[in-house]
């Protein structure tokens, strides 16, 4: 098969446009030869097998097994477990290492928007997806997709929402159990609930028997819903921000009913 010099000693004394020499150039490289990454590579002490990527993947998963929702978030008014960044790194940076896998991000879109707390103090809101490479012993790759999403105040969202995506994909690519019961193995099917409004809680807020428990609960749904400002008329008669109620009725609950 004639080389690009051969085909340009061939060309000479004649015009070529640049589309006809982009396609012979074209030709050759599909022509030549695909080089094997893995050529002259002679396993050392302890390199993990070399095996596919899909493979050791797979292998990667079946060691790993299960990560739990060890640790828990508690903000005074709505409590619950989770399974953290540095958790699942923990977990798959060894075993990775292991079986020569490697988990780089190939590409970072990114979009932001201006917002502000529950509180009212301004922050800034970071959404971004990444294209990950997967790596594995010899070469291959698994491409993924995941999405974050962090809320920071000062020059950490960026780097917030990235770490989420880390942890999305690690657990959802890996399909990574909690190890934990189904919470919802005995719920019923129901409709679509409507926003129930912020109204609707006052005769629970005000009523003694509400646990701190229930309260708390009742301020976590509140601010799901983006009502903590909705004003309410409260036991005595004023005007005030549901979410400031349950805050303060859950405070005086819990000094034994002080003034």
């Amino acid at each position: 098969m004639s080389t690009i010099q051969d085909r340009a000693a061939a060309a000479a004394g004649r015009t070529l446009t640049t589309d006809e020499l982009l396609d012979e150039l074209e030709a050759d490289r599909a022509a030549a030869p695909t080089r094997d990454p893995m050529a002259g590579y002679e396993p050392g002490e302890g390199d993990p097998e070399m095996v596919p990527v899909h493979l050791a993947w797979l292998r990667v998963r079946k060691d790993i097994r299960g990560i739990a929702k060890g640790q828990e978030y508690d903000d005074g008014w709505s409590k619950y477990n989770f399974r953290g960044v540095d958790a699942t790194v923990m977990a798959f940076a060894p075993v990775t290492m292991r079986h020569g896998v490697n988990v780089v991000p190939y590409q970072v879109d990114a979009t932001y928007r201006d917002t502000k707390t529950a509180k009212g103090k301004a922050t800034r809101e970071c959404t971004v997806k990444v294209t990950w490479h997967i790596i594995g012993p010899r070469g291959d790759i698994i491409v993924m997709q995941s999405q974050g999403e962090a809320l920071d105040s000062g020059d950490k969202g960026t780097a917030k929402a990235q770490s989420v995506a880390l942890r999305v994909l690690l657990l959802n690519g890996g399909l990574i159990p909690t190890g934990d019961p189904d919470p919802g193995h005995n719920s019923i099917d129901r409709g679509e609930a409507s926003i129930r409004s912020a109204v609707s809680y006052l005769d629970e807020i005000c009523n003694p028997s509400t646990s701190a428990g229930r309260l708390r609960q009742i301020h976590f749904e509140l601010k799901q819903a983006q009502q903590l400002n909705d004003l309410v008329t409260n036991e005595v008669g004023d005007e005030e921000a549901i979410g400031a109620m349950v805050v303060r009725i859950g405070k005086e609950r819990a000094a034994g009913g002080a003034e």
